[in-house]
């Protein structure tokens, strides 16, 4: 049989490939953990820097026309327009244009925002500053109230609380992050008037604005954004809660005359929180792109605006910039994930151990 492996052309299956392979993953297996997470991340900031530079060139956007203005671009020269083009690397290859702007980044030179006429460092600093309350609190809100949701209703299952709470986790995972930030603007803060109507700070406002402002402008779009991420984590939690509360343990708490609560309180805790965090470290990347759409709506000046600002003008270096931070925060949270995946289950450091050997 393998002789007529060999003359059909295919060689014969002796089992070396599969024993290189594992001599490979063992081998990357050995290498240091924080030596394979900063390969990792290196080549995923390479990867996304790359598409992104894909994307804005294969963009019918002009860089030039988009950032002069129409009327100033009908006006100007031929001679202009081409000195911009130049000057903006508009007119340049895709390989070109990103091999220069590849070397400056390593030397921490990451360009000039064509939208703001500033570094892109500082624009994405700002930016990301503005953001972070926005992000850190639908983080929190999202889950907070989704893993009380899921307890109640894993706890309660069957009963009519259990089919509302899983009825509104369907209905917020169909539901566009947009639309519900269009209703909540319409009802709270255009109706009810218990929210302003968008922005980060009043208008006309300096730069010395008290936190407490900052952090009533940033409520009603952080109440919205944390919204995409509840449904995830309060289903999650009710199926985890549904087998805490059918184990043998908590069957044999029962037949010692304990409640459900007091069940879930003493022994269900710490298995059911543990699940939803890492799920909460997750899913960081759903909650950075409904910011976009957030902001969008609210007019609130973040990261997620500013990156649909430098889409509408083929700001390239500073959409970039901003899909390098994204990805970076995207990182950790997973890798915040799969420690904690560790630290819940240790059978599962020993199984990658055990394929790595």
């Amino acid at each position: 049989m393998p002789r007529e492996a060999e003359r059909a052309g295919a060689p014969a299956d002796n089992g070396v490939g599969g024993a290189g392979l594992s001599r490979m993953r063992g081998a990357w297996r050995r290498v240091p953990f924080g030596v394979r997470m900063a390969l990792r991340f290196a080549l995923l900031l390479a990867a996304v820097s790359f598409v992104t530079f894909a994307l804005v060139s294969a963009s019918p956007i002009d860089p030039v026309q988009a950032n002069v203005g129409q009327t100033a671009y009908l006006t100007m020269s031929p001679e202009r327009r081409a000195a911009l083009a130049e000057r903006w690397g508009a007119g340049a290859g895709l390989l070109e244009r990103y091999g220069a702007w590849l070397v400056d980044a390593l030397r921490g030179d990451f360009g000039m925002s064509l939208r703001y006429n500033a570094p892109v460092v500082t624009v994405v600093a700002e930016r990301l500053a503005a953001s972070a309350v926005l992000l850190a609190a639908a983080w929190l809100i999202s889950g907070v109230l989704g893993f009380a949701l899921g307890v109640v209703a894993g706890v309660c299952r069957g009963s009519r609380a259990d089919a509302l709470i899983c009825g509104w986790c369907y209905l917020l995972a169909a539901t566009p992050t947009f639309w519900l930030g269009m209703l909540a603007l319409m009802v709270f803060a255009v109706y009810l008037g218990w929210f302003p109507v968008g922005f980060a700070a009043p208008i006309g406002a300096g730069a010395e604005v008290p936190l407490i402002t900052r952090l009533y402008h940033a409520a009603l779009p952080a109440l919205v954004l944390s919204l995409t991420g509840v449904a995830n984590v309060a289903l999650h939690t009710r199926e985890k809660a549904c087998e805490v509360m059918g184990s043998d343990c908590v069957r044999f708490a029962r037949s010692r005359g304990e409640r459900p609560w007091s069940i879930v309180v003493r022994h269900g805790l710490r298995n059911l929180a543990l699940p939803a965090l890492t799920l909460e470290c997750a899913q960081v990347s759903e909650i950075i792109g409904g910011s976009v759409l957030v902001e969008q709506v609210f007019s609130y000046p973040g990261l997620g605006q500013a990156a649909v600002t430098a889409g509408l003008g083929g700001d390239a270096p500073l959409l970039v910039g901003i899909a390098l931070a994204t990805a970076a925060v995207v990182f950790a949270g997973n890798l915040v994930a799969n420690v904690l995946y560790g630290v819940i289950d240790p059978r599962m450091r020993k199984g990658a151990a055990h394929v790595g050997a």
